[in-house]
């Protein structure tokens, strides 16, 4: 197996990841045994069915995860994998990683607590406040179809399709105002508020608003808001610096090679393409604390916190609300949030009353493939059975 180095070139209705075949550490490494699995629990959770669906990192799939699963019946923490493929070392527990999308709820939380303070109206045109970002072609979009992707703007240009483009550019980031002045160039995709399509450009859009409001940058605005309040002492925002601070483990992007064999390419170091719709660092531990402190009403008072648990009724087929993404599974209602980065899958949810929660971290080698990588998939099933 060949691992590529930067220098040198829920199902679950939520999207993560697919591969497949068998994935070893470098002969010359002395790994933890694939099938050893590090955890913790205290009554509830379906510890044995925990543990079988991380067993057997590293594999094809992915080369480590994190897990926590809590809720009124107990709690259950665990981890397994290495933390890099070279050297073969267990995966740290207390890993720091690319949450992805995950970042939506702080950005919803930051918005609806400025909009408890009066200082946004969630009926009000986001042209309201930002009058020059979309132009004559739009019809006035308000800020809670942004936070439920009903707004029709169409997704901005990035710096690639491919993962090999992207990868050529992951230390480049093109900026929101760039990235919203080429949707906007496009024309609106559909009438605000009769349709609904998950973009990221909802949230590049409502990065600029907080931004815009408080007069600090978005990932000053959101620590202050959010992240300081929820404890979130190992989350932050990178802007353009490519490093994951503190411990982590790394992430991989398996490749095709043109003889068929597969080289796993380290896509760790990478600048966040958007700070607001997705560009956060944080822990499994963060993001417990942001999903129970949340849903407490801790963060975002009751009133507003409301939008967070509203699916537009009057949009057909429509499952998102603020931040959030409505799943039912055998007759319980969660609430969730899944996040990809290459190299990096995660997973938050949680029932309204908090009566069980997941937090997850994958290190998928296909982490913006189609369909949800099957460690992922075995940890969901076992967690919200």
């Amino acid at each position: 197996m060949r691992v590529h180095r930067p220098t040198t070139v829920l199902a679950l209705s939520v999207a993560l990841l697919a591969a497949a075949g068998p994935l070893a550490a470098p002969a010359s490494a002395a790994p933890a045994p694939p099938s050893a699995v590090r955890a913790r629990t205290v009554a509830g959770p379906d510890a044995a069915a925990l543990q079988a669906a991380l067993a057997g990192l590293p594999d094809d799939d992915a080369t480590a995860a994190l897990v926590r699963v809590g809720g009124d019946d107990g709690r259950w923490r665990g981890s397994a994998g290495v933390h890099d493929l070279a050297s073969g070392r267990p995966a740290d527990p207390r890993a720091r990683f690319r949450a992805g999308s995950t970042t939506k709820v702080v950005t919803a939380a930051a918005v609806l607590r400025l909009a408890a303070d009066g200082r946004i109206d969630l009926d009000a045109p986001v042209q309201h406040y930002l009058p020059d970002l979309l132009g004559p072609a739009f019809r006035p979009v308000t800020v809670r179809q942004l936070l439920n992707h009903t707004s029709g703007i169409p997704a901005g240009d990035g710096l690639g399709d491919s993962f090999e483009e992207l990868y050529a550019h992951r230390f480049e980031q093109l900026g929101p105002r760039k990235v919203v002045a080429s949707a906007a160039a496009k024309g609106p995709e559909f009438d605000p508020g009769t349709r609904q399509h998950y973009l990221n450009i909802n949230y590049t859009v409502l990065g600029l608003l907080v931004e815009e409001v408080t007069g600090r940058p978005y990932a000053s605005a959101a620590t202050a808001l959010v992240l300081r309040p929820a404890g979130m002492r190992d989350t932050s925002f990178p802007g353009t610096d490519p490093r994951i601070r503190g411990p982590h483990n790394h992430g991989y992007q398996k490749v095709q090679r043109a003889d068929g064999t597969a080289e796993f390419v380290d896509v760790t170091e990478w600048v966040p393409a958007d700070e607001a719709a997705g560009g956060m660092i944080s822990t499994t531990a963060d993001l417990e604390r942001l999903l129970t402190r949340l849903f407490r009403g801790e963060l975002v008072p009751a009133p507003q916190l409301e939008e967070m648990f509203t699916v537009p009724a009057d949009v057909p087929g429509a499952s998102y609300s603020a931040g959030l993404q409505r799943f039912e599974h055998e007759g319980r209602v969660y609430w969730l949030k899944s996040g990809a980065r290459y190299g990096y899958s995660t997973v938050l949810a949680a029932t309204r009353d908090l009566g069980r929660t997941l937090v997850f971290s994958v290190n998928s080698t296909d982490a913006k493939g189609e369909g949800m990588n099957p460690v992922a998939q075995r940890i969901a099933l076992a967690a919200l059975r």
